[in-house]
């Protein structure tokens, strides 16, 4: 039987490729998350800077505490399995009125994994819906297997290279995921998926977190690293993280630029320039 979710929400999220809304966190913890956060970023100008990569859970313990949610792991266990390792974490905040978007495409484009058998699980630490934003999927389309992409570059958009599925898609048949805070979405690695700008007057904060099974390997580089969050990991594909013991302590950010020089190898394989939105 499922941890957390419901099995006609198990068959769902099979059937369509993602699945939500997922009460994950209560008021109180999402309001201690979202002041950690800020917090955070107040005291780190440049915040973007340095968490690009997906890695912010090795400098940060509030990403680490979120990302290693026993609630947030139950949920992903019934879609996974029951060994897991986090290889990502983003942060994906749009402001009010804010022009940034993310354009229809598939995770696993340029990740480098072997395997589809990869969750994203997007947590909300404000509201997110249609006005401010909130992610839409096509449903059913993580069965389309991977699709062409092109990269933009795009100034506002929010992703790594502003990649975009490089065929038409059906706006029509767009799901929109609204959450309330403390809430999550799951959604598969082959889904496709963006999302529009925010319109609203308050901040659409959002972290989405990548968990992957321990069979996975990469690709596109000799080694990746990854946290093992739950289980155990027999295949030995991945090179073990440790988390923070303090915020922005000097081993974990010795640690963090040392794994950063291999993942960004790993996003930006074969582009060619430098996304603006890296410099903001």
């Amino acid at each position: 039987m499922p941890k957390r979710l419901k099995p006609e929400h198990v068959a769902c999220y099979r059937e369509n490729g993602f699945f939500a809304p997922v009460s994950v966190l209560s008021a109180a913890e999402t309001a201690a998350f979202r002041s950690r956060f800020e917090e955070y970023e107040n005291a780190n100008r440049g915040w973007y800077a340095l968490s690009k990569g997906q890695k912010l859970y090795l400098l940060q313990t509030w990403a680490s505490d979120l990302a290693s949610h026993p609630i947030i792991l139950d949920a992903v266990e019934d879609v996974l399995g029951a060994d897991i390792f986090l290889w990502g974490l983003s942060l994906f905040v749009k402001e009010a009125n804010d022009p940034g978007y993310v354009s229809w495409h598939q995770d696993s484009t340029y990740w480098g994994l072997s395997e589809p058998d990869v969750v994203t699980a997007w947590v909300a630490l404000s509201p997110s819906n249609r006005e401010s934003g909130c992610m839409k999927m096509l449903p059913g389309s993580h069965k389309l297997q991977q699709l062409p992409h092109i990269d933009t570059l795009a100034d506002h958009n929010l992703l790594t290279r502003g990649q975009e599925i490089a065929v038409g898609v059906d706006d029509s048949k767009a799901e929109f995921l609204v959450l309330r805070p403390g809430e999550m979405s799951l959604h598969n690695i082959r889904t496709i998926h963006g999302s529009e700008p925010n319109r609203s007057d308050e901040r659409r904060i959002g972290v989405a977190m990548r968990f992957i099974a321990p069979h996975v390997r990469q690709i596109n580089a000799e080694r990746d690293s990854a946290w093992l969050v739950r289980g155990v990991d027999r295949y030995g594909h991945f090179v073990h993280e440790t988390p923070p013991q303090r915020d922005m302590d000097e081993a974990a950010r010795a640690e963090h630029d040392r794994i950063m020089k291999l993942r960004q190898g790993i996003l930006y394989h074969g582009v060619r320039g430098k996304p603006a939105h890296l410099d903001r």
